[in-house]
């Protein structure tokens, strides 16, 4: 498990330092987002390659691959057709001439802590050669399904309705955007505590745990509405949808 671990670990390292590379060719921060979701796919092959491959760990490669590499090229191909997100943007200029190492170790690095622990549950599977899917990890799958299902939804209604708009002030409310301000955030989670439930029958499977309640807490607390919606902060039409509609978990109540 430790040769295992510090493999992935020099890995993503050198991931990090190849989009970072990237990063001050492009002068685009905001490419870190496009190799989050890779990231975990470059996990997965690298286990699969090296023979990592149970029943119970074929199945979170797929996936966690489907995830990843569905929200790399969402992300990728979005941006490709505007500026550098405001959120980045904000920090370069901020940072100033702390910019570039700030930027290494905020982003980058920090990026490749946290995939070390999100990815937690890949790893387990990988270690257990013997481990057969059970009915929980069905159970786990459903689930998964549910959240792939929520966020790609969600990305493509906020996709069209963004072609159509005829004021950047106006607000998605239709669609499961009537049901939560972050759908997409939603489809995250679930995914990821779908992932971990798979994982949950297997010896130490509950240090998986670790991996969803990571996620959960970014996209709440950190990375996820809050920084989005301080964007928002003087947008009339959204505080209006704020006040009736919950930030990520639905209410399907509302009318």
């Amino acid at each position: 498990m430790t040769n295992l671990v510090t493999n992935i670990l020099l890995l993503g390292l050198a991931y990090a330092n190849f989009w970072f590379i990237v990063s001050l060719l492009t002068k685009r921060n905001d490419i870190a987002d496009v190799a989050w979701g890779m990231g975990y796919v470059g996990i997965c092959v690298f286990l699969f390659l090296n023979g990592y491959q149970s029943d119970l760990s074929l199945l979170v490669y797929v996936l966690v691959g489907l995830w990843g590499g569905r929200l790399s090229l969402y992300i990728g191909l979005r941006n490709s057709k505007k500026k550098e997100d405001f959120r980045y943007n904000q920090w370069r200029n901020a940072w100033g001439s702390n910019f570039y190492w700030r930027s290494y170790l905020q982003v980058y690095i920090l990026q490749v802590a946290l995939l070390m622990i999100v990815s937690i549950p890949i790893v387990l599977t990988a270690q257990s050669t013997n481990a057969e899917l059970t009915f929980i990890s069905g159970l786990g799958t459903v689930l998964w399904v549910i959240g792939f299902y929520w966020q790609v939804v969600g990305d493509r209604q906020l996709s069209k309705f963004k072609k159509i708009r005829t004021d950047k002030e106006q607000v998605l409310q239709t669609g499961l955007w009537k049901y939560s301000r972050h759908p997409n955030y939603f489809g995250e989670i679930l995914m990821w505590w779908g992932i971990a439930a798979i994982v949950l029958p297997m010896p130490y499977g509950w240090i998986g745990l670790a991996s969803p309640m990571l996620i959960t807490y970014l996209l709440l607390f950190v990375s996820g509405v809050p920084m989005l919606e301080r964007r928002y902060a003087k947008n009339e039409a959204f505080q209006k949808y704020k006040e009736k509609t919950p930030p990520v978990f639905p209410k399907l109540s509302i009318k």
